[in-house]
């Protein structure tokens, strides 16, 4: 198993502890700490089958969705995937309209591209203040709308060195994701990552494709069985 994969499992073996650990009760009579072997037998049955979504798949996203799936959250079947993204899709629109952030649906995945001026400073990290409502508006839709993952990519133009738009784009993304997860949003569901100034949309030569190219893309992809 490779470092990675093994670091993640130490992780969840860690957190279906504290998951048991949390659930004692005291017994009325003796006043002892006690887990009843149902509880046990069900944070550790899904414990152990995050752990193994989470070090299994060949990408980020499946092995997000194997986790979720193998924890007990469900997955789409069938036909209901269009339709449960169809929704989600109009919920989006609707909640982000007017916001300067562009909703793209690309089969049953769900883009929301949000340009770097609405939601940092340059050469920042620091979520503006006024992106915040727009990071509750998209909270509100994925709690509704739980049977995903959500991939947040982090973009920087071509200005400055390599690592320092990397680390920057890495920072980024991991700021989104760490206020949708303050707002509620299951962690198990969130990956983030920063790709630097290597996936442009637009031309670097311009002041326009440089701020296309500075932005945080929030992927919805459905889990599905």
């Amino acid at each position: 198993m490779h470092t990675q994969g093994k670091t993640r499992l130490m992780a969840l073996v860690l957190g279906i502890g504290l998951a048991v650990a949390g659930c004692q009760t005291t017994d009325p009579y003796t006043g002892e700490q006690k887990t009843s072997n149902t509880t046990k037998g069900a944070a550790i049955g899904a414990g152990v089958g995050a752990a193994i979504g989470l070090i299994t798949g060949d990408s980020s996203s499946e092995r997000k969705k194997r986790a979720l799936i193998l924890a007990g959250a469900g997955g789409l079947a069938g036909g209901a995937v269009g339709n449960y993204m169809d929704r989600q899709e109009a919920k989006l629109r609707e909640q982000l309209q007017g916001t300067g952030v562009s909703v793209t649906r690309n089969g049953d995945n769900i883009i929301l591209n949000m340009p770097g001026n609405v939601t940092f400073m340059t050469n920042s990290a620091d979520i503006n203040a006024a992106f915040y409502q727009v990071l509750n508006s998209v909270a509100l839709v994925l709690k509704e709308f739980d049977k995903t993952v959500v991939d947040i990519a982090g973009h920087a133009d071509s200005t400055g060195p390599d690592d320092k738009n990397l680390e920057l784009s890495q920072r980024r993304a991991g700021s989104v994701s760490s206020y949708l997860a303050a707002q509620g949003i299951n962690a198990q569901r969130l990956i983030a990552v920063g790709y630097g100034e290597t996936r442009p949309i637009a031309s670097n030569d311009t002041k326009e494709g440089r701020a296309q190219n500075r932005r945080v893309e929030i992927t919805l992809v459905p889990v599905t069985q």
